[in-house]
């Protein structure tokens, strides 16, 4: 299949303007008990008191993997985040109590600067509190959309807020209010629905169950947070689903599709809207004053502050992360500049100096940030106290999770009513996802893309293959997990299986069809060709084509992404010893699902809303088997070696005095195995890559390798023409390890990463030995050091 890899950037027609008209848009409004005369007399006398430095400090907000607590005494930050791959003190587990002890540590820093005002702290709890090991996690929002329920969805803010509150946190960058609308995009499970309606239902709900109601003149109570109503907007409508692409829309379908659930949200009293990193017909959203200005706040009436996202201000035409006054005059009120914020700092205090930024903007986006602190009881004469450890998976918010997994399940098929399995079933439970806390949970689950999440890491969940096994085992049968079948042939078997961890542009894909990988479709297989009949558990962020395991498959559920309580699985799925499930199939599919691997969709195989149950069952027959589309891996632009293969299009090319061989690392020939005879390199090479995209957002070159001998000088990594050192020991002989250099690096020593065709290109001298497993570009969300330019 022939790969376009150079992102183009179509011409703009008249009639796409990137410029809205308010009176297209519908109207909403903040509610009047977001502030009162009295909170806004206070943030008057406080703005006259406030330095320039002290005001400019309050609309940059920067990342806990590069501030420290004493760094505010010079740089009077008005907010703190934890990105994807932040945790407290370099610890991505710890629990809430260090959290809390972080959070209060920046608290008391920020009291003696900035005039006494404290820093608001923010974190992504997108589906439960997901940076925190132990605590609740609920199905991805795409599994909450088949739901249909918009009152459960307030006691998951509830929950939510409790849990990160219980943490010292007053403010979650949720709910996602995206419509999806091409699910090659790797946000789509962060969507309920394409459906607007499904959203807009959705997103009061969710504000309320975060928020709480808003009591004129009193602040939030300790167990609620802010919520942020994101990503404004058409995030979801990017043009062939690229993360932060453009959507090039008509303004009337950028309203009916992508602004729905936005009115609901802010007459909840949404405290704050984060803008999107996407583009609208060409202009991006961080610098666009019509949507921000005039549409948000104007139109829609909304009177809490405007966050960015992850150094998205720097990709505003004009702009970089460190210098971007438009974001703030276009309607930004708070930037996000996570490892930024120093250079920022110093150039928007310069800028609103020389009038470039007016004082009066500067003081309308202190004076949002200033109302949601008062509001939050973080400031002011009520101070309102966070942090309950103990409220943190608590059994109640367990209970929640374990409803909302079984109300997301969509029974896709069910010949023979094969479902429920019956009491005394002896069956086998197998797969790749069968015991797998990293697959059912997915993306921002502990880390950012979710891939080292593990059963330890949320000890009062369970898998979904445990869970399956213990309710078969409780109704009189016998069960297994194992990767295949023993010599006791099984009554059944339920196979796990589906989509690997992914969060934002990682999760991107060329086509909808699901790559088996790991041995699913022989597993499959092999299992009907011994007359076994066969349950697949399908766990995916998206609806995907797969029509061959559909066929394979006498029952079929998906079951999303379903967070750590496996057991809501089980509920549905296993017949108790009276012969009835805990719960019968609810959920209805919150998107089309795929008829083949095109897309856009011509025509699906299910409609959105479709899903079978005991009470109403149906029969499917045979499904297509046919792609429609030659079917490959993602975009390879940001995978160069992977299990020791070079990956198309790219090329390895060698210097004579460099031999490589395949060799196994931790598997059978899993690697390559490369010595240097000499001076020399070898390299990667390929078709034209725009990486600009990944420049600023915490995106790094990483290696996984161990180094067999050191040689007789210096190893150096370049990256599209940039050199970087690495020593004459960059690691230690024997050992497996990771390298991991920051594309920033790479772009000061002269890197154009508009025209990237050699990703990957290490040089050393005589007797240098070194084994590669993978090569490829990654984000990680943390502020990492440069190695030195190489000579």
């Amino acid at each position: 299949m022939a790969l376009s890899f150079l992102l183009v950037t179509a011409p703009v027609s008249a009639q796409e303007s990137p410029v809205a008209n308010p009176a297209n848009w519908p109207a909403a409004h903040s509610p009047s008990t977001i502030t009162d005369a009295k909170t806004e007399k206070a943030i008057t006398k406080l703005l006259r008191k406030l330095t320039l430095e002290q005001k400019v400090g309050q609309v940059i907000q920067g990342d806990i993997s590069s501030v420290k607590p004493e760094d505010l005494a010079r740089y009077p930050l008005g907010s703190i985040l934890a990105g994807g791959n932040s945790g407290p003190y370099g610890d991505e587990r710890a629990d809430a109590a260090k959290w809390l002890k972080l959070v209060n540590e920046y608290r008391a820093a920020s009291r003696k600067a900035g005039a006494g005002v404290p820093i608001l702290f923010g974190v992504d709890a997108v589906h439960g509190h997901s940076n925190l090991p132990g605590a609740t996690i609920f199905p991805h929002n795409v599994g909450l959309g088949a739901a249909r329920d918009a009152e459960l969805i307030k006691r998951i803010g509830t929950v939510t807020a409790a849990e990160v509150a219980g943490s010292g946190i007053e403010w979650t960058f949720a709910p996602t209010l995206a419509a999806p609308q091409d699910l090659r995009w790797g946000r789509a499970y962060e969507g309920y629905s394409s459906d607007p309606a499904v959203i807009a239902s959705y997103s009061k709900a969710m504000v309320e169950g975060l928020q709480g109601p808003l009591l004129a003149g009193k602040p939030l109570t300790s167990e609620k947070v802010a919520a942020s109503a994101k990503h404004f907007l058409a995030d979801g409508g990017t043009e062939q689903g690229k993360d932060q692409g453009d959507a090039k829309l008509a303004e009337t379908e950028l309203v009916r599709l992508h602004a729905q659930g936005y009115p609901p949200a802010i007459d909840a009293g949404a405290l704050t809207v984060m803008a999107s990193f996407s583009s609208w017909n060409g202009a991006k959203n961080h610098g666009s004053r019509s949507l921000l200005t005039d549409v948000l706040k104007r139109r829609m009436g909304f009177e809490g502050l405007v966050v960015g996202d992850w150094n998205g201000h720097g990709q505003v035409e004009g702009c970089t992360p460190t210098d971007c006054a438009a974001s703030l005059n276009a309607g930004l009120d708070l930037y996000m500049a996570p490892d930024s914020w120093q250079g920022l700092f110093d150039n928007t205090l310069r800028e609103v100096r020389e009038g470039k930024i007016p004082i009066a903007r500067l003081d309308d986006a202190v004076r949002r940030i200033l109302r949601v602190k008062y509001k939050l009881g973080i400031m002011g004469p009520r101070l309102v106290e966070r942090g309950n450890p103990a409220a943190v998976g608590a059994q109640a918010h367990l209970d929640v999770a374990r409803e909302a997994v079984a109300k997301s399940l969509v029974l896709l098929k069910n010949e023979g009513g094969l479902l429920p399995i019956k009491p005394g079933a002896k069956v086998l439970v197998t797969g790749p996802g069968a015991d797998s806390m990293a697959m059912q949970a997915g993306g921002w689950t502990v880390t950012w893309q979710g891939t080292d999440t593990t059963a330890a890491d949320f000890p009062k969940g369970q898998t979904v293959g445990r869970a399956i096994a213990d309710a078969v085992v409780a109704a009189g049968g016998a069960a297994e997990i194992a990767e295949a079948m023993g010599a006791t042939k099984p009554d059944v078997a339920v196979v796990v299986f589906g989509e690997q961890p992914y969060a934002e542009f990682q999760g991107d894909v060329t086509t909808l069809a699901f790559e088996a990988r790991r041995g699913e479709l022989d597993l499959l297989k092999g299992l009907k060709a011994r007359g076994i009949p066969v349950v697949a558990v399908f766990l995916s962020g998206r609806p995907m084509f797969a029509g061959a395991e559909m066929n394979l498959a006498d029952a079929f559920v998906a079951a999303w992404q379903p967070g750590s309580q496996g057991q809501g699985v089980a509920d549905v799925l296993v017949a108790r010893r009276d012969g009835k499930p805990v719960r019968d199939f609810t959920g209805t599919l919150p998107f089309a699902w795929p008829r083949d691997a095109r897309s856009p969709m011509s025509a699906p195989l299910f409609p959105l809303g479709y899903g079978l149950s005991y009470a109403k069952p149906g029969s499917v027959g045979r499904v297509n088997e046919d792609p429609g589309v030659e079917v490959g891996s993602k975009l390879a632009e940001t995978t160069f070696i992977r299990s020791g293969k070079v990956i198309e299009p790219w090329r390895l090319g060698l210097d004579s005095v460099v031999t490589v061989r395949s060799v196994d690392l931790t598997a059978q020939e899993d690697a390559r195995q490369f010595t240097w005879s000499g001076k020399g390199d070898f390299a990667l090479d390929g078709p034209v890559v725009d990486m600009r995209r990944q420049l600023g957002g915490g995106y790094v070159l990483r290696l996984d390798w161990r180094v067999d001998s050191n040689g007789a000088g210096p190893v150096s990594v370049s990256f599209g023409g940039a050199k970087l050192d690495l020593g004459a020991t960059p690691g230690t002989v024997g050992q497996i390890s990771t390298v991991r250099i920051p594309l920033t690096c790479f772009a000061a020593q002269g890197a154009n990463l508009e025209t990237v065709t050699s990703p990957l290109r290490v040089g050393a001298e005589k007797g240098f030995g070194a084994t590669i497993r993978d090569a490829r570009v990654e984000g990680v969300g943390e502020s990492l050091p440069c190695p030195p330019a190489s000579r």
